[in-house]
């Protein structure tokens, strides 16, 4: 049997190398910096995703003007707040206009989120400023994007146009990289002890 000592050695050092990959040197900035877009189907028919959809772009084509002058997340949030009953509005008419009554809410808070991949970049699980849109019971399959900077309307475009987005809005090279190069080994470990410890104190 291992020694107390022995044990607490090996913990020690597990400790140590996770410390390793959490983020340091203002990488915490990256997760700071954005304000995620999540929007909650009223179920998983095809009717109702559908409906998630069309809502979703509704949405959009008021929020993007909105934060496109925005250069920090304090800013964008303070402009989404002064405008959150047009965007319900916005909502309720694409509702509507599909003749459906379904109740729709839209708010904006922190939320916790899983790990999320994106063509060009990905986001670690944990707790993000978030705008979320629910519709009806909110019980369906959720979608989820990057807000601010707005990336929702460009999934697929280039990684340096991203980049440019998030350049704009103070994060520098090294911390962009935090996601979007979650390819390799290093941050992949790193946002799997994320999400542990999200589970753990959560």
């Amino acid at each position: 049997m291992p020694s107390r000592f022995s044990v607490a050695i090996v913990i020690l050092l597990v400790i140590l190398m996770a410390l390793s990959f959490l983020p340091v040197h203002g990488e915490q900035e990256v997760y700071e910096t954005v304000v995620r877009l999540h929007v909650l189907a009223n179920s998983d028919s095809e009717d109702d995703q559908a409906l998630k959809l069309k809502v979703r772009d509704a949405v959009l084509e008021v929020t993007s003007p909105l934060v496109e002058g925005c250069t920090s997340q304090a800013q964008a949030i303070e402009v989404l707040n002064a405008h959150l009953a047009d965007l319900e509005t916005a909502a309720r008419e694409v509702i509507e206009a599909e003749g459906r009554s379904d109740t729709v809410s839209v708010r904006l808070g922190e939320e916790d989120y899983p790990t999320r991949t994106y063509e060009s970049c990905a986001f670690p699980a944990g707790r993000y400023v978030s705008l979320r849109i629910c519709i009806g019971e909110a019980a369906g399959q959720n979608w989820w994007c990057c807000l601010f900077p707005p990336l929702c309307l460009s999934a697929a475009s280039a990684k340096e146009d991203n980049e440019d987005a998030f350049m704009q809005v103070g994060l520098t090279k090294e911390q962009y990289s935090i996601i979007t190069e979650t390819g390799k080994t290093k941050y992949k470990v790193r946002f799997k002890i994320l999400e542990v410890m999200e589970d753990w104190f959560g």
